[in-house]
């Protein structure tokens, strides 16, 4: 049974990194783009474990990743997830903190 990406420790993330990032190249390669999509997030993943989500705070705005520069606030924190408002919208959304770019100039 595999173990979980909280599970791991910072150089089996690593290599689940690698490993994904070749995975990515292939599934480019061979023209599966859904393949590539599913790699990527979990890639996105393994990234957040290996980041600190202390570095994170409510009300701080950022932009996501490969979304077009919409502004992502966020409400609250849960494990490797921020959780917040994208834009102007009120629905509550979720994205893992690997996701997350702080806005230009700060």
């Amino acid at each position: 049974m595999e173990k979980r990406f909280s599970e791991m420790t910072d150089r089996e993330l690593e290599a689940v990194i690698a490993e994904l990032k070749i995975n990515i190249q292939k599934s480019e390669q061979m023209g599966m783009i859904n393949e590539v999509a599913v790699h990527e997030r979990k890639m996105a993943m393994a990234e957040a474990y290996r980041m600190n989500p202390d570095a994170f705070h409510p009300g701080e705005v950022y932009y996501i990743k490969y979304d077009d520069k919409i502004p992502f606030t966020i409400a609250y924190l849960n494990g490797v997830f921020a959780w917040g408002y994208r834009g102007e919208t009120e629905e509550l959304s979720a994205y893992p903190i690997s996701l997350l770019e702080p806005l230009e100039g700060e």
